[in-house]
């Protein structure tokens, strides 16, 4: 009677250790209570692991409605995961997000302006040598303009001279100077005035060109010495929490170009991949070539005439090592200090 006593005991300690496996889960190390049909899920492929704000780890083969806002993984039979659901966005951080793309789309139009204008040089120029020589021809052509607007500068002045020795004498005389000789001598000052600023405007425009094509050739020698391995895929957006953008307002066209050569350092300090292109509207640097590698860039967006928006991203490779940097604390802390870095640079700047 006793060995048949101990035999259902043991029957029933194990009745009830496999009962406890399939109604309880693991939370914060201890049993939590769960269905018969999550134990007979977690058996087949169809299971689900949630982790909720308490950090608790929640094991089912259904989504309950008040667990579908946090983060989801889907196991198949071996353990593996096969799918995953970020944790849902607040409307605040969806505001925000939109806010990111939206900035985005705007850098994307000045990278894409950037690589036509690469496409040009390249297809256009074949040396540094050509682009030398079309910068020659067209200093050479203001140089002409120049000398021709000074040939008229002498004739205009040369014709005031008359009209004013003109004058003089109407005035030695003591007669009144005709309405004539004073209209020629308005008009001959007009013209003077105006050839003068054509002047001043053909010389700008001559140092503007002369700038442009200094920086084409710099761009034309970075593009065809650096290195030829093809790029990395598509790049991913480096930002999930949507509360940090990486903005800085400029205030006018002086604190904004401060403000870009100093943002330049930071781009250089931060990111791990060699610099790509420099220009007045983006710094960017190349995109990221391995799992680890951080790339930033920074584009300068209009507002207005006068105020512009210099927008901080940052990349990460295309690989679920590269999402997850993105989505790190490393990553959300680089971006938190760029509006304060620039604000102590300029004030160091100012005194």
């Amino acid at each position: 009677m006793l060995a048949v006593f101990m035999r259902a005991a043991r029957l029933g300690l194990l009745v009830a250790i496999s009962w406890l496996a399939s109604a309880f889960v693991v939370q914060d190390g201890c049993w939590a209570r769960t269905t018969k049909q999550q134990s007979e899920k977690e058996k087949s492929s169809g299971l689900y692991r949630i982790d909720d704000d308490q950090g608790n780890t929640i094991f089912t083969d259904r989504v309950p409605v008040e667990l579908n806002q946090y983060r989801q993984e889907r196991l198949n039979a071996q353990g593996r995961v096969v799918h995953k659901k970020e944790r849902a966005q607040s409307k605040e951080q969806q505001l925000m997000e939109a806010r990111l793309a939206a900035l985005r789309i705007e850098q994307q139009k000045i990278i894409a302006r950037q690589k036509m204008h690469d496409e040009a040089l390249l297809s256009t120029y074949h040396s540094e040598s050509d682009l030398a020589k079309a910068l020659q021809v067209k200093s050479e052509s203001f140089d002409l303009q120049k000398k021709s607007l000074e040939s008229k500068l002498n004739g205009a002045t040369h014709q005031l001279d008359n009209y004013l020795k003109v004058a003089a004498q109407y005035e030695r005389s003591g007669e009144k100077v005709p309405h004539s000789v004073a209209a020629s001598i308005a008009l001959s000052q007009k013209a003077i005035t105006q050839i003068q600023e054509d002047i001043r405007a053909s010389l700008d425009k001559k140092k503007l060109t002369e700038r442009e094509y200094q920086a084409d050739i710099e761009r034309y020698l970075f593009l065809t010495q650096s290195s030829k391995k093809t790029r990395g895929k598509e790049l991913v957006p480096s930002v999930k929490e949507a509360n940090l953008l990486g903005l800085f307002y400029c205030d006018n066209d002086h604190q904004c170009n401060k403000a870009w050569h100093l943002a330049h350092d930071f781009i250089n300090q931060y990111s791990t991949t060699p610099p790509d292109i420099f220009n007045e509207k983006l710094i960017m640097n190349r995109p990221p070539a391995t799992n680890d590698d951080i790339s930033l860039s920074l584009s300068r967006i209009s507002l207005t005439d006068k105020d512009y928006l210099l927008f901080l991203d940052i990349l990460c490779h295309d690989s679920e090592p590269g999402r997850e940097l993105c989505a790190s604390d490393r990553v959300r802390e680089i971006r938190s200090k760029f509006r304060p870095y620039m604000n102590d640079v300029l004030a160091r700047t100012r005194q």
